[in-house]
């Protein structure tokens, strides 16, 4: 099986920390995340569409629930 190469500086990723080589890198890719820097792209949901769609709250409900 042939070792996959960290997403942020291409180095052999450790099974640690995998897909990632070290805790560093894995900080780094959370921080980017956490930041905005990466995204899923979508509509962002304001509260003028929850009021209007009543169901989105249950979905958001869900999605904490997964936690």
């Amino acid at each position: 099986m042939k070792k996959e190469k960290c997403p942020m500086c291409k180095k052999s990723s450790s099974s640690k920390f995998e897909p990632f080589c070290s805790e560093k890198c894995a900080n780094k890719d959370l921080g980017n995340w956490l930041t905005g820097k990466y995204y899923i792209p979508g509509e962002k949901v304001n509260d003028e569409m929850i009021n209007e769609n009543p169901e989105i709250i249950d979905i958001i409900k869900k999605d904490k629930l997964d936690f």
